[in-house]
């Protein structure tokens, strides 16, 4: 079994729970307030910047060409495509560009952030790949799950973030991930495996968090 099939059938209850968060059956059934969806827009933006460091991390790591560029091609492509269209969708939903850049990371937004740059700038390639894994892998299995629900990828405020992930395009990227991180674990001692999937774990946990802290617009306690 590949190392990414094993984590995907050991955490399956740990990924479930992100795949079943009332904030993503609200965009499937098209309940989520909008406020809610407006409050997780203007994080994922903050969290976008620092996801692109990460694959900077992923270029410096990488030990041939190929994989430096491919690392490079994300990096531009979230800096340049991904989040030039998340301020075009953010706009449908009141938030400026101006709003963008002045707003502030949430709690969880810093330390989901903080904890992938720890893991990718002091580990290996493998230790980027399992860090910045379960992002890629649950949105594309989500964009499916609710792209296969009669009228989900046509609402009005959810289907273009429904239809982005569960495009050819963003899963080609997601395998891509995914055979790289199996790639770099074949062969590994038992010890490094388990690092990589404690790694792999606590950003899957930290995704279920992201949801969480959107769902309840929640900031620094006892602030605004």
């Amino acid at each position: 079994m590949k190392f990414s099939q094993r984590l995907h059938e050991k955490l399956k209850p740990v990924w479930r729970q992100n795949h079943n968060h009332p904030f993503v059956k609200g965009m499937a059934d098209g309940s989520l307030e909008p406020e809610k969806f407006r409050f997780y827009m203007v994080q994922d933006y903050l969290y976008l910047i620092q996801y692109a460091k990460v694959f900077a991390l992923g270029a410096v790591k990488a030990d041939d060409l190929e994989t430096m560029g491919k690392f490079a091609a994300l990096l531009d492509g979230t800096l340049n495509e991904e989040m030039a269209l998340h301020r075009q969708y953010a706009a449908r939903f009141g938030i400026s560009e101006e709003e963008l850049e002045a707003a502030k990371p949430s709690p969880i937004t810093i330390a989901y952030t903080h904890y992938m740059l720890h893991a990718a700038q002091n580990g290996t390639l493998a230790d980027v790949i399992a860090a910045v894994l379960p992002c890629a892998w649950s949105y594309w299995e989500i964009g499916k799950e609710l792209h296969a629900i009669p009228g989900a990828a046509d609402h009005e405020l959810y289907g273009e973030w429904i239809n982005m992930y569960a495009s050819e395009e963003f899963g080609q990227m997601a395998q891509w991930c995914i055979d790289l991180l199996d790639q770099h674990t074949a062969g590994k001692s038992k010890a490094e495996l388990d690092k990589l999937e404690e790694i792999f774990l606590n950003t899957t946990r930290f995704e279920y968090m992201f949801w969480d802290m959107a769902y309840n617009g929640e900031m620094w306690p006892g602030h605004a």
